[in-house]
């Protein structure tokens, strides 16, 4: 099928009856437009990309654009081991921390501008954050639409009579609708300020089309597509996860396939596993790579019970996808720890023993609306080290050190493509001034730094200092074995319920390692299927160890 079929037919899938020719030819010649842009050539995926979750202005110097003092931190302290940076959304905004955009187009003025952008893409892949669901209520556009714009009047969605949305699901306590000056009203599936684009009204599509492609030529060789499972609505459905949206992203993909990109497209939906992975499609025509929910809830689970089983069942279910398309794994980040990905991998009692656990570390729990009126946890707020630790137990800064790096190990060791969040590589702890201070439970994980003062703690704080040393020599140790590319095979091991294995091979090298985490606090014993030189600490271990608590091993083979 020829490149304009296929976007004919995607359209039709989107629009239905509502579906225009003329559609296909604006974006076939928005297609066309792009194509006579200047293009860098990116580099497919391997073992040594490993991603930084960051915001743009976490570390700052007086009269410097954050972006630049960021960029200096990474090539300063972390280049040999940081490829690709995650820049949380860097535009303009009014709240949720960058969430709710007000101009798609133009950098915060506090980061930098896009000469900035251009500098950082030099040293590190980027990946952009696209908000496209929803935008802040002082963006143009909205203006517009209050004003009755005719360019923009179309661009959002007001409460319709008729329009069932009984079974709406979304992960907020607040008014699906907000009413605004005018008497005017709109879809706000996380907050009043937070509005719903109408990708029902295709000049909306077209320009978010058009804003996707220009993140790609400007140095996004990751596009993260956040909460776009919500970005499709129809009466009496879930309105989360429909037909349409899959066709967008999957329109999306073929504009840039039929660019010559290696532009990768993530798609960010914190919800139950089997619903996440549907945004792989076919595995080839899709997303590229989609975010692993479950795997944080679920390492943090087998650390606090000392069991790995339900990591290991759970884990025997993760498969291959294609040469194209594979996992984007990550234990924290600038949200809290996702609780609907454990639905039907953990029960509701082991569930609401993580809740306690992260309320007694001085964490918070967010909570959602379901349809039948009732609440449930929807995510654990906590710094992702202080929720590892068992208070009666782990005691000791180097046990609680090693719980971390073990934790981290699981996350460099399976299937995909492994993303750290910063205040993890830095070895940080609950921020309870920004949690106060704010009132927002997401601000106990997004503490900001002085460049100076953030160089001196590395240099002084022990916690800081062994966590940030240990990540970095766990992500070279990672980088320097092809058995660990992100699409080489996975074989899960069942080595007793305390311990998490697996194998990794390389089909093309057939290089081979073996991964051992011992999930308990007390000394195991583990009969192996092979030995070899463990690669954490150059010894030859045969195939009967004992691995002391929280201890990890990359046996090659």
């Amino acid at each position: 099928m020829s490149f304009p079929e296929k976007v004919e037919n995607l359209l039709k899938t989107i629009y239905g009856e509502e579906f225009s020719p003329a559609y296909k030819d604006e974006l076939l010649n928005l297609v066309e437009a792009w194509k006579q842009k200047e293009w860098s050539e990116t580099a497919p995926l391997s073992e040594k990309n490993v991603y930084l979750i960051t915001y743009g202005d976490i570390i700052k110097e007086e009269g410097q654009p954050t972006l630049k003092t960021l960029n200096k931190f990474i090539n300063e302290y972390a280049k040999n081991e940081i490829t690709d940076v995650h820049l949380l959304p860097m535009f303009p905004y009014t709240s949720d921390d960058g969430f709710s955009v007000v101009d798609y187009r133009e950098i915060h003025p506090e980061l930098g501008d896009w000469s900035d952008i251009d500098r950082f893409s030099k040293d590190y892949r980027l990946m952009f954050d696209f908000v496209a669901n929803h935008m802040s209520k002082s963006s143009k556009w909205f203006q517009g639409y209050l004003k009755g714009d005719p360019e923009y009047v179309d661009y959002f969605i007001p409460r319709e009579e008729g329009f069932d949305t009984s079974k709406v699901v979304r992960p907020r306590t607040s008014p699906l609708f907000h009413e605004y000056e005018g008497g005017k009203t709109a879809w706000t599936t996380f907050s009043e300020d937070q509005v719903d684009v109408n990708f029902k009204h295709f000049p909306a599509l077209k320009e978010m089309t058009d804003i996707l492609f220009e993140y790609a030529n400007r140095g996004g060789t990751s596009i993260r597509l956040d909460a776009i499972g919500f970005m499709w609505k129809e009466s009496g459905t879930t309105c989360i996860h429909l037909p349409q949206t899959h066709a967008i992203i999957q329109l999306w993909r073929e504009i840039l396939e039929e660019l010559e990109l290696n532009t990768l497209l993530i798609t960010e939906t914190n919800v139950p596993h089997k619903e996440n992975i549907s945004y792989f499609g076919n595995g080839e025509n899709e997303a590229h790579m989609v975010y692993q929910f479950s795997l944080p809830p679920l390492v943090l689970h087998t650390l606090t019970t000392h069991d790995a089983s339900k990591l290991t069942g759970w884990a025997k279910t993760i498969e291959k996808v294609s040469d194209s398309a594979t996992y984007f794994n990550f234990l924290a980040s600038h949200d809290g720890i996702g609780m609907r990905p454990t639905e039907g991998i953990l029960t509701e009692e082991e569930r609401t023993v993580l809740a306690e656990k992260v309320l007694e570390n001085g964490g918070r729990v967010s909570y959602k609306s379901n349809p039948d009126g009732t609440e449930s946890p929807y995510e654990l707020n906590i710094n992702y080290m202080d929720a590892l630790i068992n208070k009666d137990e782990d005691v000791s800064e180097d046990v609680q050190v090693q719980k971390m790096l073990a934790a981290h190990s699981v996350l460099f060791s399976v299937m995909g493509v492994p993303a750290v969040y910063y205040h993890s590589l830095l070895g940080s702890e609950n921020d309870y001034e920004g949690l106060e201070s704010s009132g927002i439970n997401r601000r106990i994980n997004r503490e900001k730094f002085d460049f100076e003062d953030l160089v001196g703690q590395l240099e002084t704080s022990t916690r800081r200092q062994k966590v940030f040393t240990g990540l970095k020599k766990l992500i070279r140790t990672r980088q320097s074995e092809s058995a660990f590319n992100p699409f080489a095979a996975q074989l899960i091991l069942e080595l007793g319920e305390q311990v998490f294995a697996l194998v990794r091979r390389n089909e093309e090298t057939g290089d081979t390692v073996l991964f051992v985490v011992n999930a308990a606090y007390d000394t195991v014993n583990v009969e192996l299927p092979f030995g070899g030189q463990d690669l954490w600490s150059g010894e030859t271990v045969g195939e009967s160890v004992e691995l002391a608590p929280y201890q990890f091993m990359w046996i090659k083979k």
